[in-house]
């Protein structure tokens, strides 16, 4: 009888040992903070809509639903966190699991784990310090690192691409991604732009240092606030997002608290899938009903905690950080 190999672990002993002391140490550092570990459903009867995101759904029959109910596994769990917030919780971080749909390759795997904390009385800029703070405690003893690098979305592209994102017309995108050896199909700013970050930006950011990139473009503001830039005619998104040797570790936001403007972008969103031929996905209104009610002035972020792990034990895909990949599942 030949033995199916599949049945090992892809991460080894000691990457699953190194696992639980990371986890340790994040408890550690929101304990003496005085964040509050909080547990949200992993299944609810909302998910995001947002275009570029696509969830995993399962059917739930009995008590409650005798016809059937449409359940999601949750993208994050910022929409339930959010409701704590508005709740009066105070600072709070989940270690969780999160899925996505249409998600695995090198460094996805559709059912993976996030760090997500949310801090009261910060922007995205007082955030951005904090996880520097953790993510470079968390690697200072297996990863060697230069001081870690604060670029604007503009900076980055202009240094890395050669191309002003706010600025540049729609053929000087094209020409610029020509110019990389790379093409993209798709219509649309935010499609060239994303397009651009992942050839020709991306590539670049976080070599041997922790870069974090911020001041996104409106247009790319699911979930967060935006500015206006001193002395410009454009307002950018008060987001950023965390790069290490060129993979992406962390996206925050200075929230979002406005109920009107949110359910503006979810239907923005949804006018967006029905355009790429994806379905239309009903509006969480519980969240909203909690952005009426208020939530507190606050930053929150999530950490990709597999990434984290790979990079901490110099490992070349997100397999080997896991006990059992999709393929293994």
């Amino acid at each position: 009888m030949t033995l199916n190999p599949d049945w090992r672990p892809s991460a080894s002993l000691d990457t699953l040992r190194l696992r639980a002391r990371i986890l340790t140490q994040i408890r550690a550092f929101f304990a003496a903070r005085g964040v509050l570990e909080v547990d949200t459903p992993l299944l609810g009867a909302h998910t995001v809509c947002d275009p570029h995101l696509d969830s995993l759904s399962t059917r739930y029959t009995g008590p409650g639903a005798p016809h059937g109910a449409t359940l999601y596994l949750q993208t994050s769990p910022e929409f339930a966190m959010k409701r704590l917030l508005a709740s009066g919780a105070g600072p709070i971080y989940q270690i969780c699991k999160a899925f996505r749909d249409g998600e695995a390759g090198r460094l996805h795997n559709p059912e993976f784990t996030l760090v997500e904390w949310y801090r009261p009385g910060f922007d995205h800029r007082r955030l951005m310090d904090e996880v520097d703070e953790l993510v470079s405690m968390l690697l200072s003893d297996h990863v060697s690192l230069a001081p870690s690098e604060r670029l604007s979305y503009q900076q980055a592209f202009l240094r890395h691409a050669g191309v002003d994102p706010h600025r540049a017309a729609l053929d000087d995108l094209q020409a610029a991604l020509r110019a990389h050896g790379a093409v993209c199909e798709l219509a649309g700013r935010d499609a060239l732009l994303d397009a651009l970050l992942t050839h020709c930006v991306e590539p670049h950011l976080g070599q041997g240092r922790l870069c974090f990139i911020h001041g996104y473009p409106a247009s790319q503001a699911a979930l967060a606030r935006l500015s206006a830039v001193p002395g410009e005619d454009y307002l950018v998104a008060e987001r950023f997002e965390l790069y290490l040797n060129g993979i992406e570790l962390a996206n925050g936001f200075h929230e979002l608290g406005d109920a009107a403007e949110q359910r503006q972008r979810f239907s923005a969103h949804n006018a967006a899938r029905r355009h790429g031929g994806k379905p239309e996905l009903p509006a969480d209104e519980r969240l909203l009903a909690a952005l009426v009610h208020g939530l507190p002035d606050c930053a929150g972020v999530a950490v990709g905690f597999d990434r984290l792990l790979m990079l901490a034990c110099g490992a070349p895909h997100l397999a080997s950080a896991l006990t059992f990949p999709m393929d293994r599942a």
